[in-house]
């Protein structure tokens, strides 16, 4: 048995061990109440345990038992009652025979708030036709009043007894499912805000995973090449050796500045000791590329080099910088010694081209982790991120090939544009 069968359960004890407390109650001092009242003429009540007080008492306890089994037949419950009050009406036809109609309208208030409304019009309708029986019959047992009579006050016990309390349900379970309404509002929206949440968490880890991966697909690729060239450096060449040995400790300060300055972003009480990447920075990537490397740098734009990328957002930049950087790494692990050209192309006035092409490997590439594959997928989420149109692939030499083309969020004006090519 659930929590709520149980509650429904207690709830059901509670009313008809009440409504039995009541009625018996009722039954017992009514009469003397009757007769305290000075206004009206005193029922006609049975004497106190006659047959007749037995036998109405029985069927007031019998009501109560219909109600306390009422847990999984509510739509036949109010019948039941109703049909119960029949025979009380039968039993005792004078005044006590109303007391009956307490049990009634219990069971119909009790089932209009637990059964929907939809299957329960036909016990309704019953229940009242046999409120409409019960004064009836008591009327005619009784003699004191003719059957149109009868008739007519045994409708207007049916609209109270049954209609009273199917109203006074109905608003009680409005407010119920209006209730339950705006619980399940809250828990939905707060299940939309833990989802919101773990969709950001998961954002964040993406772009944490990425940048990790840039910084160390960057700076430890060019470790090992550099490593790997001291090797065969340091006795044939240690002059080299110690140039080699050199670089390695400036990229090695370099990935220790650019891990510190990651989880700085992550802190909240570290500020920003660095600003974003641009475009422009491309051009110092090349230059520490270019130590170890053959990479050449033409940059074709109308102005001063440092302003290029003009109109194009900062993250678009930051995503344009780091296509660049994984790149180059690229090229440095899987192309050693080949030549690497880089073109960052800012004569049209709508959009921004960067291009790293590389030709074929001149040695064969050094070995490399099982851990792979997600540079190119990274450099596609950033272009689709930004709205920018990425094309990566072999090319016809042997080579490969990647191009990135940024959108301006503020195209040049005409009187911007012009050739202007340096390298």
């Amino acid at each position: 048995m659930t929590s709520d069968d149980a509650r429904r359960r207690r709830t059901t004890v509670a009313v008809a061990s009440g409504t039995a407390l009541v009625s018996i109650g009722l039954l017992v001092g009514l009469p003397a109440l009757d007769r305290v009242d000075e206004v009206g003429p005193v029922g006609s009540y049975p004497a106190p345990l006659s047959g007749e007080w037995i036998g109405f008492a029985l069927v007031l306890l019998a009501q109560a038992a219909a109600l306390l089994a009422s847990g999984r037949t509510l739509r036949a419950t109010p019948v039941a009652v109703a049909f119960l009050a029949v025979a009380g009406s039968a039993v005792s036809p004078g005044d006590f025979h109303t007391l009956a109609e307490l049990a009634v309208i219990v069971s119909v208030a009790l089932a209009v708030v637990r059964v929907r409304l939809g299957v329960l019009w036909p016990a309704l309708a019953t229940t009242a036709g046999l409120v409409v029986v019960a004064e009836v019959t008591g009327g005619i047992l009784r003699a004191d009043a003719p059957l149109a009579a009868a008739l007519g006050q045994g409708l207007l016990q049916a609209a109270g007894t049954v209609g009273l309390p199917l109203l006074v349900a109905l608003v009680i379970r409005s407010r119920r499912d209006e209730r339950s309404a705006r619980t399940a509002e809250a828990s939905a929206i707060g299940r939309e805000q833990e989802a919101r949440i773990d969709a950001a968490v998961s954002r964040e880890r993406t772009a944490m995973a990425r940048e990790l991966h840039d910084i160390a697909a960057h700076h430890l690729s060019g470790i090992a090449l550099m490593a790997a060239v001291i090797d065969r450096q340091i006795d044939s060449d240690p002059e080299r050796a110690h140039e080699g040995v050199r670089q390695v400790r400036e990229e090695s300060t370099a990935v220790l500045d650019d891990l510190r300055r990651l989880v700085g972003l992550l802190r909240d009480d570290a500020p920003a000791e660095r600003a974003v990447e641009t475009v422009a920075g491309i051009l110092d990537l090349v230059e520490r590329t270019a130590l170890r490397s053959d990479v050449r740098l033409e940059i074709r734009t109308v102005g001063d080099q440092t302003h290029v990328a003009g109109g194009v957002g900062p993250l678009a930049q930051l995503a344009a910088y780091r296509t660049a950087q994984e790149a180059l790494a690229n090229a440095a692990l899987h192309a050693a010694g080949a030549l690497v050209r880089v073109t960052i192309d800012d004569l049209d006035s709508a959009e921004v081209t960067i291009r790293i092409e590389n030709g074929p490997a001149a040695t064969p590439a050094a070995s490399t982790s099982s851990f792979g594959g997600s540079g190119l997928r990274g450099m596609q989420e950033r272009a689709d991120l930004v709205g920018a149109q990425l094309q990566a692939g072999p090319t016809d030499d042997g080579g490969w090939l990647v191009e990135l083309t940024l959108t301006r969020e503020a195209p040049l004006a005409a009187e911007d544009e012009g050739l202007g090519v340096s390298a």
